[in-house]
């Protein structure tokens, strides 16, 4: 199936979705006038990336401030839209400026600028179409860039919130978060008869069950046992165009693929007329965290709403926390509480990477490893090799400080030991404790 049969068969519907989204359009415009301030960088067309069975574009933005090592966000414009555009009118551009994060932004180069997200094609792992052109994206960004593999990001907005949802089931191995603007759930508007639109799911008709959900999710990349992206998902009340039982459609699949309860940890409204519920974690990198905006139609992202993305990411330098897993790279597994126990004394295990709150951890400013939220501590029990590591209750203590070294391993400060894999074992359920640093492949961490 073509990509160009999918956009090409719908036209009454695609005449319907590009006017309802006209205040989209506006809002955009509105809210990122003053987005892009004085910089000498500027937005740069590359033009062979690699293999682009999408036929998209690809637009650059490289701002001066970028280190040697920068993380990318990318991100997708709505219907309509285009790179040039959604960068002109909206604020990542200006974020990246006061970050140093480069901005790689996807062009729909076919008629009414919509992604596919529709065809099975799309919904596969290399697959083909769009995703697979924007993963070449990715790939040629890290390779010619200098870019941090272990800092790519996804946002997007309407079509490009549904390609945020699309990208992170297709490419976990890519794509650390995301944060989708008016979007649906991952397969949600999947079709097999060449149409792009699914009115049924537009409509907020499409319910399943959180397994149901999750299963088409792990489907777009069969055999992959790694961990998964966190999700920020932001809709509107009132929306008309993608309606808001989207949001909970995805709340439930995107809690069930990190294996974290649907029962919200916080619940507040940081801003008047909005809902915001966090799961897994209570920290502002929680596994999922979801917004819904009461009185909103199909008009995000508004004015500041880049900037909290952009901190949901960990790119805002806020606390200088980063949130995540703890990655054994040596076993290619990750640092893991049994059980899910929150009892002082439980000795940390490496498990298959599945982004659950037991394997969700926090590096603070003050050296710790948090995990549950900042409830529990990873604590070196000891000071001699062999000793556990465990969580216990947070006391500021030096046997709860990490120090992370540029090789990658991780020095308890209390004892001046390596968190190390016993026995340099690789399969799930190997304890971890302290041992004396020898630089081997089982005391090498990557966070985050």
């Amino acid at each position: 199936m073509s990509r160009k049969s999918t956009k090409r068969s719908v036209t009454d519907a695609l005449v319907a979705l590009l006017m309802a989204i006209s205040p989209l359009i506006a809002a955009l415009v509105l809210t990122g006038a003053t987005a892009t301030t004085a910089s000498a960088a500027s937005l740069t067309e590359v033009t062979d990336f690699g293999s682009n069975p999408g036929n998209l574009r690809m637009y650059v933005y490289r701002p001066d401030s970028a280190p040697a090592r920068p993380a990318v966000v990318v991100a997708v414009h709505y219907c309509t839209g285009t790179a040039p555009t959604f960068h002109a009118n909206t604020e990542f551009a200006r974020l990246a400026d006061q970050h140093g994060f480069i901005v790689v932004y996807p062009d729909a180069n076919v008629s009414g600028q919509c992604f596919d997200v529709s065809s099975p094609q799309a919904l596969k792992h290399d697959g083909g179409s769009d995703p697979t052109s924007i993963a070449s994206m990715v790939r040629y960004t890290l390779r010619n860039m200098n870019a941090d593999p272990g800092r790519v990001y996804v946002t997007g907005a309407s079509s490009g919130a549904m390609t945020t949802n699309v990208l992170l089931g297709d490419y976990p191995d890519l794509f650390k978060a995301g944060a989708a603007f008016a979007g649906v759930p991952f397969g949600c508007f999947a079709t097999t008869n060449g149409s792009g639109w699914n009115t049924e799911c537009a409509n907020g008709r499409i319910t399943k069950s959180p397994q149901e959900w999750g299963d088409l999710v792990r489907g777009a990349y069969p055999g992959y046992t790694g961990p998964r992206p966190r999700m920020q998902l932001w809709h509107g009340t009132e929306d008309d165009t993608l309606r808001h039982p989207n949001l909970g459609e995805s709340i439930k699949q995107w809690t069930n693929v990190l294996g974290v309860s649907q029962t919200p940890v916080l619940t507040d409204s940081p801003q008047p007329n909005w809902t915001r519920t966090r799961y897994g974690s209570a920290g502002a990198q929680a596994p999922v965290e979801a917004i819904s905006i009461q009185g909103t139609g199909h008009s995000l992202p508004g004015a500041g709403m880049a900037a909290r993305a952009i901190a949901f990411f960990g790119l805002d330098g806020s606390g200088q926390a980063t949130t995540g897993p703890v990655q054994a790279t040596g076993a290619g597994k990750c640092l893991d509480v049994p059980g899910f126990s929150t009892a002082n004394g439980t000795q940390t295990q490496i498990w298959d990477c599945h982004g659950g709150s037991n394997q969700t951890w926090t590096r603070t400013a003050s050296k710790q490893l948090t995990v549950y939220g900042g409830t529990k501590c990873l604590d070196g029990t000891g000071t001699t090799a062999g000793s556990a590591v465990a969580i216990w209750d947070c006391n500021g203590g030096t046997r709860q400080q990490w120090n992370l070294n540029a090789d990658g391993s991780l020095t308890n400060a209390g004892s001046g030991l390596c968190l190390d894999v016993a026995a340099a074992a690789t399969t799930p359920g190997a304890k971890v404790q302290l041992w004396d640093c020898h630089g081997g492949s089982n005391q090498r961490w990557r966070l985050g």
